[in-house]
């Protein structure tokens, strides 16, 4: 595959985040143990050119490598769990730079919608289109900002809401107020028939309270992408989820790392850390 010529990156701060994962999902990619294969991310990062400052400094962080391999994997096998029992709808909320529509294996007939913002979509459509790939699903992107009404234009982008569905929201919530994050868990819940799927991943509780306590003048360093957050877990998730029409499970990433068989990084994936979430609707 060849690349496009590096240009310094259009993406939002919370896009360059995007673009941090991808880095680390490269460097997951050519692990000779690795979780799984995503051979795009690395050409999204070095199409960035000078915007994938981030995603270097991220590389460096070894506990968030750990949680990005686990989360991916995951999500990865949520998806395929939910397809085979036959969903045929996906959507990725806040779908960033993630090439699942193009590195899975799809059943026929699946549609995939990855809603962001137009700028982070925009520069991952020049990079689809520069390379020639084709995803073996019909994928389409909605541009929208998640705050807006973007269960309207999931509607107008061909979803059937009497079909069932799976979605994703990865690394996501935190970036999203409390208001903002309710909405988006309720109206995808409204939006699924019951049985439907919802993978999701949730942050360490009240890592923002405690961030802002420790840093009142702002972030220091690159990697402090923990100033982009806007809203912590809810103490009582399971509580949560299920008012907002989901019943869920949770796992702590240490766990599904041991199933994996990847063993612990120090600094990493403790029992207090962020969590994995499998939800079916009610």
């Amino acid at each position: 595959m060849s690349s496009p010529t590096p240009e310094p990156s259009p993406l939002p701060p919370v896009g360059l985040t995007g673009l941090g994962v991808a880095a680390l999902r490269a460097a997951e990619t050519a692990r000779p143990d690795r979780l799984f294969a995503d051979h795009y991310a690395a050409i999204f990062v070095r199409a960035a050119g000078r915007g994938d400052r981030l995603a270097e400094a991220m590389t460096d962080a070894r506990p968030i490598a750990a949680w990005v391999a686990v989360r991916t994997r995951f999500l990865d096998d949520v998806l395929g769990d939910a397809v085979a029992d036959g969903a045929r709808q996906v959507v990725m909320l806040g779908a960033g730079l993630c090439a699942r529509a193009f590195r899975l294996d799809w059943p026929e007939g699946t549609r995939v919608w990855e809603l962001d913002f137009p700028d982070v979509l925009g520069f991952k459509e020049r990079v689809i289109a520069d390379e020639g790939w084709h995803a073996p699903c019909a994928c389409r992107p909605v541009p929208v900002d998640l705050s807006d009404d973007w269960g309207s234009r999931l509607l107008g982008a061909g979803f059937d809401r009497t079909a069932p569905v799976v979605w994703i929201a990865e690394g996501l919530l935190a970036y999203l107020t409390d208001d903002v994050r309710d909405g988006l868990i309720g109206g995808a819940a409204q939006l699924s028939v019951r049985g439907s799927r919802f993978g999701l991943t949730l942050a360490d509780g009240d890592r923002l309270t405690q961030w802002r306590a420790t840093h009142p003048d702002g972030p220091t360093q690159p990697r402090d992408y923990v100033a982009l957050w806007q809203s912590d877990t809810p103490d009582d998730a399971s509580s949560w989820l299920g008012a907002l029409g989901w019943s869920a499970r949770f796992f702590h990433a240490a766990e599904r790392s041991a199933d994996y068989g990847r063993a612990p990084v120090e600094g990493a994936l403790d029992s207090s850390g962020p969590r994995l979430v499998d939800a079916v609707r009610l």
